[in-house]
């Protein structure tokens, strides 16, 4: 099972989210979700915007075009992108690629 699914033209993402590492990045799996370090801490939804602003800059799509679904103050979080532009490298070995 992948941690992401197809809707539409779009996708969804279920994510482990590490804050405060030094480097942003995709980082694995996390069991069942896709695991993102994200070097904003966990403070006034910093982590969360800085979430929404790598995955779309990941996928070459707006930051209006990704938006979190649940997981605002929890590590777990789902994501929904409105469209993919790109598949990004990094994710390619880790299942199927949702491309249409």
């Amino acid at each position: 099972m992948t941690p992401w699914r197809r809707v539409g033209a779009g996708l969804e993402l279920l994510c482990h989210v590490q804050p405060g590492a030094k480097v942003s990045g995709f980082a694995g799996l996390y069991g069942d979700a896709l695991r993102l370090r994200i070097a904003a801490p966990a403070v006034d939804g910093r982590a969360n915007a800085a979430c929404q602003a790598f995955l779309a800059a990941a996928f070459a799509v707006r930051q209006g075009e990704v938006r979190l679904l649940s997981g605002l103050s929890s590590r777990r979080k789902r994501f929904a992108l409105d469209r993919i532009g790109v598949w990004p490298a990094e994710l390619k070995d880790l299942g199927p690629a949702a491309e249409q």
